[in-house]
């Protein structure tokens, strides 16, 4: 039975005060105008007889007279292979000016997967970048952030590694989007024909912050329910600082004791309940998730980034346009490297990255004006190779192709006794032209 109350206590910017019984948190609410309009909100806090609702739109309008209708439901939303090719708002409403979604509702903020029907993950996740995939390999059901100060392409990082994954399902959480970085991934996966495998939910900079906290509800919640029906699902979202700045946004004005820097003292609980979604299900699909991670001003010790070192398997640092070879890392790459990839991959890219290490100290030898040695010629040599074969992020190349080339630009640069590799690998692996020129 559905209760409703004819007064509003107090509207407070979108939040909105009841008097009201036997409701629960997060139960939706509608609110009927005197004008004939309705609009919706969920119930966000409890103070003994004193409910207080956050409204998914603007309440201007809403006055102290109009009713308001607890719905008995959580927030919910509509899961089916109608989805596919669709975009949604946070609420799950479409944007798209497509039919009605006709599917399953589900509900959204559910615990993350029962742990006994987990499994240890150790499949390649391929995207073709190889400073992903030759570095820092993605394990199906990963949690990786991408750590990227503001202003770096990592919206156009995201599209291509939705564009190239083997995954079934791509589900994109749009968080705090200007018009022209929706329209951007709206466009991407139709130029690529990837849109029949892609869901959406977007939040724009224009809309409610309590959409915004919705979106990676919503994008997990269908994601479970298809790794479930044995489909791989890719998540991306963009960008978690939005989403955090949301739950503070909300948290000031419900008068919360702030933690740091504003935050709410359950940020690392709110971060970590989205994160811990990433699953293997044992006998059937899985959850990956890539979350890019904005850091103010660069400062990787801001509150969201910090706490989300800790919550996930690695991270990709973003910058220059190119992902750091030395910032990221994934602590899962050991999982496949050598065991599902190719057996020289382990022992090629710990000699090119300790090689690139070296370059660099060799380039500052060069700034600073000192003479350099045959060594440091070749290793500034190597760095202009690397980068230009593999760190630039237009690069598209499978996997196998990528040592390929990593073997080519070592042979380039040094005899096969200066990379320390063991023999048997370089026997086998390094270009017998190359043997040849260097014997």
């Amino acid at each position: 039975m559905k209760t409703v109350y004819e007064k509003i206590n107090a509207i407070r910017g979108n939040l909105i005060t009841v008097t009201a019984k036997d409701v629960c948190l997060g139960e939706l609410a509608r609110i009927d105008l005197n004008n004939g309009r309705m609009i919706y909100a969920s119930v966000l806090r409890i103070e003994g007889d004193q409910v207080t609702l956050q409204t998914f739109k603007n309440p201007r309008g809403v006055s102290t007279g109009d009713k308001v209708t607890f719905l008995n439901t959580q927030m919910q939303a509509t899961w089916g292979d109608s989805l596919l090719g669709r975009r949604l708002n946070g609420a799950g409403v479409p944007i798209d000016r497509g039919p009605e979604i006709i599917g399953e509702a589900i509900d959204i903020g559910t615990p993350s997967f029962n742990p006994v029907r987990r499994i240890v993950p150790r499949e390649l996740v391929r995207t073709n970048i190889p400073m992903i995939d030759l570095f820092n390999c993605l394990v199906k059901s990963q949690k990786i952030p991408i750590f990227s100060i503001p202003g770096e392409p990592y919206n156009q990082l995201l599209m291509r590694i939705a564009n190239q994954t083997d995954s079934d399902i791509v589900v994109i959480g749009g968080m705090g989007l200007t018009f022209k970085d929706y329209q951007a991934f709206i466009d991407n996966a139709e130029a690529s024909g990837s849109m029949n495998k892609t869901v959406m939910f977007i939040h724009r900079a224009t809309d409610p912050a309590v959409e915004c906290t919705l979106v990676p509800d919503m994008a997990l919640a269908c994601a479970e329910r298809f790794a479930v029906k044995n489909k791989n699902v890719l998540v991306l979202l963009t960008d978690m600082t939005a989403f955090a700045d949301s739950i503070k946004e909300i948290a000031i004005t419900m008068d919360q004791v702030p933690s740091n820097r504003g935050y709410p003292g359950s940020l690392y609980s709110d971060l970590a309940s989205r994160y811990e979604k990433a699953v293997q299900i044992d006998g059937s699909g899985s959850i990956t998730i890539i979350g890019v991670t904005t850091m103010p001003g660069g400062d990787i010790t801001h509150p969201v980034p910090d706490n989300t070192g800790y919550i996930t398997e690695g991270q990709y640092y973003l910058i220059n346009s190119s992902i750091d070879p030395f910032g990221s890392l994934s602590r899962l790459k050991q999982l496949v490297i050598g065991k599902v990839t190719r057996q020289d991959h382990g022992d090629l890219a710990n000699a090119m990255i300790r090689l690139y290490a070296e370059s660099k100290k060799a380039k500052e030898r060069q700034a600073m004006g000192f003479k350099l040695s045959r060594w440091d010629e070749q290793l500034i040599k190597y760095a202009r190779l690397f980068e230009k074969k593999l760190t630039n992020l237009e690069v598209n190349l499978p996997l196998e192709d990528a040592l390929d080339i990593g073997w080519q630009i070592l042979s380039e640069c040094f005899k096969p006794q200066e990379v320390g590799i063991k023999e048997s690998i370089l026997t086998r692996y390094w270009p017998k032209e190359a043997v040849e020129v260097a014997g």
